[in-house]
């Protein structure tokens, strides 16, 4: 199928679909009931750029820019980029030790209950098989379509596939390549490097203000149409049941196209009888449309819709890097009972090397989860918001790129769910001395009784006393730094 006939039949599906491309009737879509009932799934930043290991997955862009240490990096190492471009790393990136069941089976094991492939970065080389793409993993590097054995083997494991596109940004990621002699220049790779977009707003110094405004210059009709089709055809052909975009989608010129692609993918998944949604950055779409995405960052209190956190284990990088620096299991746990708390989800990232392993130290941190879920998840999975999130003085920075430093809590820090009659308190970082939430006092008026309460981990009663002051638990257990979790039945 050509782009034109692609364009087409998007219209056609449109049409006779019950999604209409605008916002009145995308708005009436809802959110997946297995996504707000798992909470917490994989995602993955696997590229040609783990071959480099050195910088981050924006390695492909930097080592075209003088002002980047990545620009030396690259020359005294593999030579002047004229000579030893980004596309020369292909080769190299060989995914021998590339296993799918085995990553699904560390998965879940970490307690993950969906994954989530980058299918294509910003550097332009996909992941996936594809018709539109001659530059993809099937035909090069790995000659495998890593995303189909990725969905393959969740699909025997009965995890929901998801895929992520970061097609949009490609319109200018190469773009530095433009200012001065390298194959970013040489015509014979322009289906790989271009547009590769060149005006000073979106140079290295300036690139981050010029995409962050919404009303900015954007992309051309035929790469917002030649977008389109792209990202269409992954639809199609995996069928995910989530679908993330990275930042720029929120220009104003992508808008009429993401209402056609929204109501395409809405209009699918209904054939399919398949719940899904989109997640978003910034402003991109109305909040009943899609799922609000918070990168690195999360929200302060609790949200009236479902929302997602997308951090990762490596602090330096998503993708691989030799010198990562990672986040320890309990600074992700915390996060994620602060997450679940507020009304969201948690994607997780690792990084695995070129070779398709994943580092010790993410196996590690993954395995810690994991076991700490298989005893506490029940206070995670499948619940709700109670009526207050928690209580105690520490909590989320608002904003996006706010996890890089963990959150000093204490014993007087906790975090509320529910479920089925039952409210679930996580003392965030218990002392071995008994627990006192004050959100649980007595109320002499319109109030709950606690029937039960006990230690979540180990299924053991634990007596409690009830007061205008607190609900005081008596328990004694041994501090590891990880939360633990009561469980307390209302009547």
């Amino acid at each position: 199928m050509t782009k034109k006939e692609y364009l087409v039949l998007i219209d056609r599906v449109n049409a006779a679909g019950t999604y209409k491309a605008d916002w009145a009737s995308l708005a009436h879509h809802k959110t997946p009931t297995w996504y707000t009932r798992d909470k917490f799934g994989i995602f993955i930043h696997w590229g040609i750029y783990s071959v480099p290991a050195y910088g981050n997955e924006w390695y492909p862009r930097a080592m075209y820019d003088k002002g980047c240490r990545e620009f030396e990096y690259h020359r005294k190492t593999y030579g002047p980029q004229n000579v030893f471009g980004y596309k020369d790393f292909i080769p190299m990136f060989k995914a021998e030790k590339f296993n799918a069941d085995e990553w699904i089976g560390l998965f879940r094991k970490a307690g993950a209950r969906f994954v989530m492939p980058v299918c294509e970065h910003h550097d332009g080389f996909a992941m996936y098989d594809t018709a539109f793409n001659r530059w993809n993993a099937k035909e090069m590097g790995p000659k495998r379509d890593v995303a189909g054995e990725i969905k393959a083997a969740c699909e025997k494991a009965g995890l929901p596939f998801c895929a992520s596109t970061h097609r949009a940004e490609h319109y200018f990621f190469m773009n530095m390549g433009r200012t001065f002699d390298s194959d970013v220049n040489d015509e014979a790779y322009r289906d790989f490097y271009g547009p590769a977009y060149h005006c000073p707003e979106l140079d290295g110094g300036t690139l981050h203000a010029t995409t962050a405004d919404t009303y900015s210059e954007g992309p051309s009709t035929e790469w917002l149409e030649d977008w389109l089709v792209r990202t269409c055809e992954l639809i199609d052909q995996y069928q995910p049941g989530i679908l993330y975009f990275d930042w720029w989608i929120h220009n104003h010129a992508f808008k009429p196209y993401l209402k056609k692609l929204c109501a395409y993918y809405y209009n699918r998944a209904e054939e399919w009888g398949k719940e899904v949604t989109v997640n978003y950055k910034h402003e991109a779409f109305p909040p009943t449309v899609a799922t609000f995405d918070v990168e690195r960052g999360a929200l302060t209190d609790i949200s009236p819709v479902p929302w997602q956190t997308d951090t990762a284990i490596g602090k330096k990088s998503w993708g691989y890097r030799a010198d990562n620096e990672y986040k320890s299991a309990r600074q992700i746990i915390c996060d994620l009972v602060d997450i679940v708390s507020k009304n969201g989800m948690l994607l997780l990232n690792v990084g695995p090397k070129a070779d398709g392993t994943i580092t010790n130290e993410e196996t590690m941190v993954l395995l810690e989860i994991g076991e700490w879920l298989r005893q506490n998840g029940e206070g995670i999975y499948g619940v709700t918001f109670w009526r207050q999130f928690g209580e105690g003085e520490v909590n989320a920075e608002a904003g996006f790129f706010k996890d890089g430093t963990e959150k000093v809590f204490t014993a007087k820090d906790f975090r509320f769910t529910y479920k089925n009659g039952c409210i679930y308190a996580f003392q965030m970082r218990p002392d071995g001395r008994d627990a006192e939430i004050k959100a649980l006092r007595k109320h002499v008026q319109h109030d709950f009784l606690v029937r039960s309460v006990t230690l979540l981990s180990t299924g053991k009663a634990l007596s409690f006393t009830r007061d205008e002051e607190a609900l005081k638990i008596h328990v004694k257990t041994e501090p590891n730094g990880n939360p633990v979790c009561f469980k307390m039945e209302i009547e």
